[in-house]
């Protein structure tokens, strides 16, 4: 671990990655270990568009957007790490693996995402990493999935 850890609250994640409602499923980032670990908290709300056709009598936030969530985590650690605020850096899923869901995460629940870095490096184009989601102690979802960083020109 570095001596200093980076934090990305919401108006630092939104210069790092182009994402926004309803799509931008993180909150902040913490923890940011350069591009070795970070956690990303979501604040789950009722008032999410998915909740209205997924489930409207048992609201259950879909799995797909918990593993987005946790891409978007690991894209908000590379891009602190390497500095990328407001270089337009786009990020694109090209595998997701062992991915399991274990608990159902729903309106009121905070969702903390743990990631590390499997394998990139600076000035790499394809990464990969390991997450894992929870709600408190118990795990709701896990996977391992690639990226590629499509970073821009100098």
């Amino acid at each position: 671990m570095t001596d200093t850890l980076q934090t990305a609250d919401i108006e630092r994640i939104k210069r790092l990655i182009p994402h926004r409602y309803p799509f931008l499923l993180v909150d902040k980032v913490v923890d940011i270990d350069g591009y070795q670990t970070a956690r990303g908290i979501k604040n789950v709300t009722m008032n999410e568009p998915h909740f209205q056709g997924h489930f409207p009598a048992r609201p259950i936030m879909p799995g797909v957007t918990i593993v987005e969530a946790m891409a978007q985590t690991a894209a908000v650690m590379v891009g602190a790490a390497l500095g990328m605020e407001d270089r337009n850096l786009l990020v694109y899923f090209m595998s997701i693996e062992a991915c399991k869901f274990r608990r159902m995460v729903v309106p009121g629940d905070v969702l903390e995402m743990k990631l590390e870095t499997v394998r990139g490096k600076p000035g790499g184009k394809v990464w990969k990493f390991r997450g894992v989601a929870q709600v408190g102690d118990e795990m709701a979802a896990e996977a391992e999935f690639a990226a590629m960083m499509d970073l821009p020109k100098e």
